[in-house]
């Protein structure tokens, strides 16, 4: 019995060795969430949470939209509907990827995600009312990092509206949702 609890306990020694040894071999590694790198300031209006993420690959989460590297990605807007007026988009990025939130009007008759993408990945910005894409901050920057929040106030009249990441490939991968601003 004690030979075969250490040929046991060796055997699995070496099994955790060598997923361990596979993860570096592979450049994988495992870290815990880290806590958003900051929080939005308090905000004017009726405030938005847009929330955007990944979802891992292709295969492990099927969909419509699969984008680049086999991943669907997902923006999701709480509330859905606001009344006009000024409404504050608090955007946290959840995924691994730098992120953006445009905000675009929907055309009558058109259902969000229906835009045309260019060769280079992306929709036409032409119209925007507004974007959260800075770090840590309000308004235009350069993406929003992994783990942080942006937030920009927009005065909304009645209508429907598009809010999209529109980085290359994301739109395309699933990053947009439909925000009614009601009268």
């Amino acid at each position: 019995m004690w030979l075969h609890k250490m040929s046991y306990t060796a055997m699995s020694a070496v099994m955790y060795a060598g997923l361990g040894l596979g993860g570096v071999a592979t450049g994988a590694t495992i870290t815990p969430r880290q806590q958003p790198a900051c929080t939005a300031p308090p905000l004017q209006g009726r405030v938005v949470d847009v929330s955007l993420s990944e979802m891992g690959s292709g295969m492990m989460s099927p969909g419509p939209n699969p984008g680049s590297h086999g991943t669907r990605m997902r923006l999701t807007v709480t509330p859905s509907s606001v009344p006009a007026g000024k409404v504050s988009l608090r955007a946290y990025n959840a995924g691994a990827l730098a992120h953006e939130v445009v905000v675009l009007p929907l055309p009558a008759g058109q259902t969000p995600g229906r835009r045309v993408t260019g060769s280079d990945g992306r929709v036409s910005e032409t119209g925007s009312l507004g974007e959260a894409s800075r770090t840590c901050g309000a308004g235009a920057g350069n993406g929003i990092a992994p783990g942080s929040t942006s937030w920009t106030t927009l005065t909304l009249r009645p209508g429907r509206y598009e809010l999209l990441c529109n980085f290359p490939g994301h739109y395309a991968a699933g990053m947009y949702a439909e925000l009614d601003v009601t009268g």
